[in-house]
């Protein structure tokens, strides 16, 4: 999974990779706080391998967590090792190169395992750094740094928010009765986690359907502080949503976009426009187009809540990026209760979005099943 291979000549100790999984865990201390940029955290180690500095990044506070360790360690970084969670910048942003600190400071070894996929920085980081006779180690931890930044490298990658399609389900699959009760599938533990994956997206999106039978809210309710109030998007090609939906009177807790593919008045258009409500048209159920213009407004990641149509619809078009299940032991039956994943579906069992990387959790009485669809032919811009 590295996007960088590990050099061949480097020999990781028990304490390098003690001190890289450090870096990572200082850098999720930044979740909700520094998107659009990337999660980084840093350790600075002296020359008798004690740790001098440690720092993460919070896209308000400005300073990167390079030059916050750096700042702790003092002239204790001399002659010592960085542990970066990702390539430091070697450009002038919004702050002065990482780079810079880094040679300034004496460090005679910088480690870190991923390439930024940033343009700016991808390569250039690690190749001011070797220019300046420090040694440069790449590939430790690799995986645990991708997973870290997924959301982050796949908006680089693609210019796409990534999509995670979070589902509650009962043990035959359904999440809603056969006269759309779907309150509460799942338990309060699994409530709290999606408050948390919540947490850690910049957008939450549902359907038409979701919006008009649950009159949902859709804000980050986990109690941890955020950059960004989280938007909520609404895919509505008949622009049904009500005017005095929650979501419509609610712009003051978050942006509220809706994407139409039909006709709507200009005076309903103006009635939105007065509340906040950003209406954007486009082509019916054109979800690349509605995820570029997320894209568009710096959005990394989106977390799809609802329901079965919107779900299906990604579903058939492969653009899922993640997917977590949060499966309730309880049986709804009935023909006509609401199945998971609406959409086509697939014509074959070989068809299957199957998933690897699969992680199983409890939840209270609940199970949360994470994975990530196997790789197929990817969707170009």
């Amino acid at each position: 999974m590295s996007t960088v291979p590990p050099e061949t000549s480097s020999q990781w100790s028990t304490t390098d990779y003690e001190l890289m999984a450090r870096a990572l865990e200082l850098a999720a201390k930044g979740l909700g706080q520094t998107s659009p940029g990337p999660l980084v955290g840093c350790v600075i180690v002296d020359e008798l391998g004690r740790i001098a500095g440690e720092g993460y990044y919070v896209f308000e506070d400005v300073k990167h967590a390079e030059t916050i360790a750096l700042a702790q360690a003092g002239g204790r970084a001399r002659g010592g090792t960085a542990y970066v969670s990702l390539e430091p910048h070697a450009h002038h942003g919004r702050t002065p190169p990482c780079t810079d600190a880094l040679i300034e400071a004496g460090i005679r070894r910088v480690i870190a395992p991923i390439e930024d996929l940033n343009p700016a920085v991808s390569g250039k980081g690690f190749a001011h750094l070797r220019a300046a006779g420090i040694r440069v180690e790449i590939g430790l931890l690799a995986e645990l740094g991708e997973r870290l930044n997924e959301k982050y490298l796949h908006f680089m990658r693609t210019g796409r928010p990534f999509v995670h399609l979070k589902l509650a389900v009962s043990l035959d699959g359904k999440i809603a009765t056969r006269t759309n009760d779907s309150r509460w599938v799942a338990g309060a533990e699994s409530l709290a986690r999606v408050h948390q994956l919540r947490h850690a997206s910049d957008a939450i999106l549902v359907g038409a359907g979701t919006a008009l039978i649950d009159d949902p809210l859709l804000t980050d309710r986990s109690g941890l502080k955020r950059r960004r109030p989280l938007t909520r998007v609404v895919l509505d090609d008949e622009l049904k949503t009500p005017l005095d939906s929650k979501l419509a009177q609610t712009v003051d807790r978050g942006p509220v976009i809706i994407f139409t593919a039909g006709k709507p008045s200009l005076d309903l258009l103006r009635k939105f426009d007065s509340q906040g409500v950003e209406i954007v048209r486009t082509e019916r159920r054109d979800l690349l187009s509605v995820l570029l213009q997320l894209g568009s407004r710096s959005i990394q990641s989106v977390l799809i809540e609802g329901g079965a149509s919107v779900a299906g619809q990604f579903f058939d078009a492969r653009l899922i990026d993640k997917v977590t299940f949060f499966i309730a032991p309880i049986i709804i039956g009935g023909r006509a209760g609401l199945s998971a994943v609406g959409g086509q579906g697939s014509e074959r069992m070989a068809d299957a979005l199957k998933l690897t990387n699969v992680a199983v959790t409890q939840r209270g009485p609940d199970l949360e099943v994470t994975g990530y669809p196997e790789k197929r032919t990817t969707v170009e811009n």
